[in-house]
């Protein structure tokens, strides 16, 4: 389909036998004539469902154009300059839409501008920047940050989160699964470490489909934990509620980054310069140029010497947070199980080893054959197309892929008929090829009908997934044309960004039209749920 800008007069863009159903085209024709003002009737209402991929899109009525997970934080708060108190707090969310919260962005923002939601810190992708944020906008309110104790008594009036409470289907409701094994998916000599997690869920209740995350109660390294106790010079064994101080702090709480409470902690017990150093660091400022490297234990390090109150102390840290995975395996292809695609985080900060919660939980400390809490997050506009003979386009480079094997998994389990097609790139193809072998099988099957691989340390020129889609622009413009479901998982900041913007030039280059046209193209598929993504 060749996108035209049409005289005045013609009611109608999409001809009728484009790759759409009959609603879509409806849609489609009043979206575009809205766009170019044609007379084509009225122009479609307005939405605050702002797509699939998380995105602002033409033709929406601007109450949320900062939902775009590539936009920074600060940039979100000016586009949210001048609006409603709770549009402002959904500006402060990571716009991920990602449900570790509980909620989606705005949902979650709803809550808490509606005092149903006390918690400021759930937006895990958000982190810190988010939970200071919004701590500001709270306090708009005149009731400030709550207590502990109306926290309490809100978080028990307050109806549950989640409308499904079934053990397994909410972070309130976590069920108790399985761990089975891992196994480094890497070959020798990769920079990276990335595993293939296997749990068992027989006994836990929760079903999934393709397209789903799985969320993870993991616990805090004990080292750590440790090195956070010699610091205050607590004992180990000091009561909290039903808990010693030590299990408590493997269990239940955030060590990374150090919250502002904590340093509000520390001013009080402090004096002199580091007492005004405190108190800046709890206000968001960086008076030494450290603060975005300073978790707890940095943080106790930088004043060192204090001994606060073991209770004290844990009162002032934030919960820890459930992890969400993009699921990688199909309930058909593998009953009762759930199979995880996990990058290990792990970085070094002044010589001490930063490692990432829950994929060294995932990767590292979990003996196979224990139990974890965990829980499915059901997917909102991510999963494959109903009917199964449509053509599918997958973007997933490095752990991307994890969705996108489930996908292919069902389609090969129940023997879909439509053509798939995966863009799928890493560093080098000797070492970190994920499913090598189960894609050649998939390709042997018909199952994949392309492969199409990106290796960005295998020659002199870094190659990346978006730079295949474009080298195959004629050919994914026809898949599109013929009515394609195209997919993206991975990182929202960088890599989506830049797939989004070469499928749009891929528009305007093979579809003989303007840039603007183009970008319309791409938000009419995101609008009729033909362009999904999930990204973090």
């Amino acid at each position: 389909m060749t996108i035209q800008t049409a005289p005045p007069g013609v009611s109608a863009l999409i001809p009728e036998n484009a790759p759409f159903s009959i609603e879509q085209r409806a849609w489609l024709n009043g979206f575009f004539a809205g766009m170019l003002s044609l007379d084509a009737g009225p122009t479609p209402a307005t939405t605050t469902d702002l797509g699939a991929a998380g995105l602002a899109t033409p033709g929406d009525d601007g109450a949320a154009p900062w939902h775009d997970p590539a936009i920074e934080i600060d940039e979100r708060m000016t586009l949210a300059e001048g609006r409603p108190l709770a549009r402002r707090m959904m500006a402060a969310m990571a716009q991920q839409d990602c449900g570790q919260c509980g909620y989606n962005c705005e949902d979650y923002a709803n809550a808490i501008h509606e005092q149903a939601e006390p918690r400021l810190n759930l937006c895990a992708p958000g982190g810190k920047a988010t939970a200071r944020m919004l701590k500001t906008l709270v306090e708009e309110m005149g009731g400030g940050v709550l207590d502990p104790d109306e926290k309490k008594a809100k978080d028990e009036a307050k109806p549950a989160v989640s409308g499904d409470a079934r053990p397994g289907y909410s972070r309130e409701t976590a069920a108790s699964v399985r761990f089975v094994s891992r196994q480094r998916l890497n070959g020798e000599g990769s920079e990276k470490i990335t595993n293939h997690i296997e749990i068992d869920l027989r006994d836990s209740g929760i079903e999934y489909e393709p397209g789903d995350s799985l969320g993870v109660f993991a616990k805090n390294d004990p080292r750590l934990v440790d090195a956070v106790l010699s610091a205050i010079g607590a004992p180990p064994d000091f009561p909290i509620g039903d808990k010693t101080l030590r299990d408590a702090l493997i269990e239940d709480t955030a060590l990374s980054p150090a919250p502002d409470a904590l340093f509000e902690l520390i001013s009080y017990l402090a004096g002199g310069e580091r007492k005004r150093k405190a108190r800046a660091l709890a206000k968001g400022q960086d008076p030494d140029g450290d603060a975005a490297t300073l978790d707890v234990l940095a943080a106790l390090e930088k004043f060192p010497g204090l001994r606060p109150d073991p209770e004290a102390f844990y009162e002032v840290l934030e919960p820890l947070q459930p992890r969400l995975y993009s699921i990688s395996s199909s309930p058909r292809a593998n009953p009762g199980h759930v199979s995880l695609t996990i990058d290990t985080v792990r970085y070094e900060i002044d010589g001490r080893a930063r490692l990432g919660v829950a994929s060294t939980f995932c990767g590292e400390r979990i003996a196979p054959g224990a139990e974890l809490r965990a829980y499915v997050q059901k997917a909102h506009g991510f999963a494959l197309p109903q009917d199964d003979a449509t053509p599918i386009v997958m973007v997933g480079p490095g752990t991307g892929v994890a969705p996108f094997r489930a996908f292919l998994q069902e389609r090969h389990v129940t023997k879909a008929q439509g053509p798939a097609w995966l863009f799928y790139g890493h560093q080098r193809r000797a070492t970190d090829f994920f499913y090598e072998a189960e894609f050649g099988v998939m390709q042997d099957a018909g199952t994949l009908g392309r492969l199409s691989l990106a290796w960005s340390r295998d020659g002199d020129k870094k190659v990346y997934v978006q730079d295949k889609m474009r080298e195959q622009g004629a050919e994914l413009f026809a898949w599109l044309e013929r009515g394609a479901h195209f997919y993206i998982c991975g990182d929202a900041k960088r890599m989506a960004k830049d797939v989004d913007t070469a499928l749009t030039d891929i528009v305007a280059e093979h579809g003989k039209t303007s840039p603007e046209d183009a970008k319309a193209y791409v938000a009419a598929l995101k609008k009729v749920g033909r362009y999904q993504a999930d990204v973090y």
